[in-house]
């Protein structure tokens, strides 16, 4: 560390590390000019535990118009039961590990803002995060209103989920996300 920089803040080293592994998933979204590139991470803090990686996605990577966080739910949630506990080893509490048991323990880290609305009819990402029941979502940037006015940090706070606004990538999160536009 150089006698100019400032050590990292407790916010800083907690979430930076994860969220620029969102920014990572965001760069390898295959850039169109009708949608954003997004990032998204899940991860699980067991009592006791490290934190664990759980799922990661980006936006287009599953088949149709699909969203960073919604792919990164659906790779979650399709985890078999093997994989699960081979991720949470070793597992704090007596029974199996289940996905319902870790979703209320998950934090999902998304470069922008999840969508509240969604122009192509696919359910919109901050509506299944509520229906995941996570615990907080921290995220880099709010979604610019190029395509739709975004309210679901707003919808996921009135539903009682944390909201993290992470400062310090806002450029960064949405230079990925506007990647490929003539903006």
């Amino acid at each position: 560390m150089t006698p100019m920089s400032k050590s990292p803040t407790p916010e800083e080293h907690e979430h930076g590390p994860f969220m620029r592994q969102a920014l990572e998933q965001a760069a390898l979204c295959e850039p169109v000019p009708s949608a954003f590139c997004v990032g998204c991470i899940l991860v699980a803090r067991l009592p006791d535990s490290e934190t664990i990686v759980l799922s990661k996605g980006f936006s287009r990577e599953l088949p149709g118009n699909t969203h960073a966080e919604a792919n990164a739910l659906a790779k979650f949630e399709g985890l078999s039961s093997p994989q699960l506990q081979s991720l949470v080893s070793p597992w704090p509490w007596e029974a199996v590990p289940v996905i319902e048991d870790l979703l209320p323990l998950v934090d999902v880290y998304t470069t922008l803002e999840p969508c509240s609305v969604r122009t192509s009819g696919l359910p919109a990402c901050a509506d299944a995060l509520i229906r995941s029941r996570i615990r907080r979502c921290i995220i880099g940037v709010g979604e610019p209103d190029d395509f739709v006015k975004c309210e679901g940090a707003q919808k996921m706070k009135n539903a009682g989920i944390e909201i993290i606004w992470y400062g310090g990538l806002e450029q960064e999160c949405l230079d990925a996300a506007r990647r490929g536009h003539d903006i």
